[in-house]
């Protein structure tokens, strides 16, 4: 039987392509570069794959099956293939073929590559740009780059890989390599992927549910959070705001198979895209990890929002926490919808409009847990975070849970994690809340306490994790006695140690 390639050994040969272009070009640009060749090798693999299958249906009637490949997912051009620009890799313009591939893969795919103004997933890719080298530098890596996917094991037809996921999760484990190595500009594109397991877990859909993320980066969250369900009965739902960005979501959502999903490009606040009639669609479930503390998100046209977003406060130019938390409680459905946000501390505490709105959301019984998280787990800031979740059906359960992880962590090098044990916990708990289980009070110390909302208003609003949770820790009591009678030990010992010293030096004559 024909050894099926793994995820590991996918996982290797993508991530060695990246010497191609480590020490050369940045991180951050040359994941696209990666990425994109990923893609291409998977939809013309797909592709070569069906057509072999219709072929053989069909008794070699090549007609016949050209014909049946144009209901498959996507249509592919022969030169668009990679098989036809592996065989052009000595090619002196193999930068302006591979362009020329990618615009005609998008204008044969339309509909899925492309956006609503028309532009497709390709537009920032530039196998020919000068950022590669002179001409014969760029040459040669476009040559090595695709010697790297040539590789035999990188066999991405479906019938060789020994599991339906291992090209979805080649791209996930990517982009998390790529986050880790980019520092500061990872924040725009990855969450990582504890937190996401974290949230898709605390927001659980059920089956048949609309999911969405509005600010989605490269769709590593909201994949997570359509995993939870259990089942292929869900829609997923997305907008991000930096073209790059998107294009990485829209391929990742074709990757793990989610050919339905719909990925909007643009900016959220400003210029929603997910709307239906004259209204936001509305969803079961919103999770996202926004932009902290966005500088200019908006402030200026939300007075004038024509969705009414904001009818609780606009909150401060400077700060946009708020206005992200807004636009995702204002599209879950009333009665049901579910909301997961992670947010800076600040959101919790600061006032003036933000406390205002905080204040509002409280009291209409939405808010239902809040979530310390651990200083550094986040690529691009040190910054502890939190993370907080609303519910539009907590019926009369006014309380609110408050949860204190920030000291329970896996350090690393550059980034601390979450540890499994702690997230389950932490999922264990807010279940056992959600349910009713849990009664007002401490439930475990320095872990989880549930507030009254009586306690909360008599905090005034304030969500400060520390003012609910007791996060200090009393030191060990000294036992003043013991640590004398060790002192005397120790003095009894040292003199014993001079008088042999003295002794030894007497007898070398080195002292009277």
């Amino acid at each position: 039987m024909e050894n099926k390639i793994t995820q590991q050994e996918i996982n290797n040969i993508v991530w060695k392509a990246c010497d191609t272009f480590r020490g050369v070009i940045d991180p951050g640009q040359y994941k696209d570069y990666i990425l994109t060749m990923l893609f291409i090798k998977y939809v013309s693999d797909v592709h070569k794959d069906k057509f072999t299958n219709y072929l053989e249906k069909y008794n070699g009637d090549k007609k016949r099956a050209e014909r049946a490949m144009r209901h498959e997912r996507f249509v592919v051009p022969e030169h668009c293939t990679f098989d036809y620009l592996y065989e052009r890799r000595n090619e002196t313009n193999i930068g302006e073929l591979i362009n020329i591939a990618l615009n005609d893969l998008e204008d044969a795919n339309r509909e899925k590559l492309g956006g609503e103004d028309g532009s497709g997933i390709f537009r920032n890719i530039d196998f020919n740009s000068s950022n590669l080298g002179d001409a014969k530098d760029k040459k040669t890596r476009l040559k090595n780059l695709l010697n790297d996917f040539s590789d035999k094991k990188l066999d991405l037809r479906p019938s060789h890989l020994a599991g339906n996921d291992i090209i979805g999760d080649a791209y996930e484990f990517l982009i998390a390599h790529f986050a880790s190595d980019a520092g500061k500009k990872a924040g725009e594109f990855y969450t990582p992927g504890e937190v996401s397991t974290l949230i898709a877990k605390l927001t659980k859909s059920a089956p048949g549910a609309r999911i969405c993320d509005p600010t989605c980066g490269s769709g590593s969250l909201l994949i997570k959070a359509a995993r939870e369900v259990g089942s292929d009965n869900f829609s997923l739902y997305g907008q991000e705001a930096n073209g790059s960005t998107w294009a990485l979501a829209v391929m990742n959502m074709f990757l793990h198979g989610f050919d339905n999903a719909t990925v909007r490009w643009g900016d959220t606040i400003r210029n929603p895209k997910l709307i239906e009639g004259d209204t936001l669609m509305k969803f079961d479930t919103v999770v996202a990890n926004p932009p902290f503390s966005l500088d200019k998100w908006g402030a200026d046209d939300a007075t004038a929002d024509p969705y009414n977003r904001f009818w609780r406060g606009v909150p401060p130019t400077s700060k946009g926490d708020w206005a992200f938390i807004t636009h995702m409680v204002e599209t879950t459905y009333e009665g049901k919808g579910k909301v997961g946000v992670v947010v800076p501390h600040g959101v919790l505490f600061r006032g003036a409009s933000e406390g205002k709105i905080r204040q509002k959301m409280i009291e209409e019984n939405l808010l239902e847990a809040v979530i310390g998280l651990p200083t550094n787990l986040f690529f691009g800031t040190g910054i502890p975070a939190a993370i907080l979740i609303f519910n539009r059906g907590k019926g009369s359960n006014k309380n609110v849970l408050f949860i204190d992880v920030s000291q329970r962590f896996d350090a690393g090098k550059n980034q601390n994690k979450l540890r499994n044990t702690d997230i389950m916990q932490i999922v264990d708990t807010y279940r056992r809340f959600s349910s009713g289980e849990l009664e007002a009070g401490v439930v475990e110390e320095r872990f989880a306490f549930v507030a009254t909302f009586n306690e909360v208003k008599e905090n005034e609003f304030n969500l400060n994790i520390p003012r609910y949770v007791e996060t200090f820790v009393e030191e060990e009591a000294i036992d003043i006695q013991a640590v004398q009678q060790e002192i005397d030990v120790l003095e009894e010992e040292l003199a014993a140690v001079q008088q042999e010293m003295k002794k030894y030096l007497e007898e070398l004559s080195l002292i009277a």
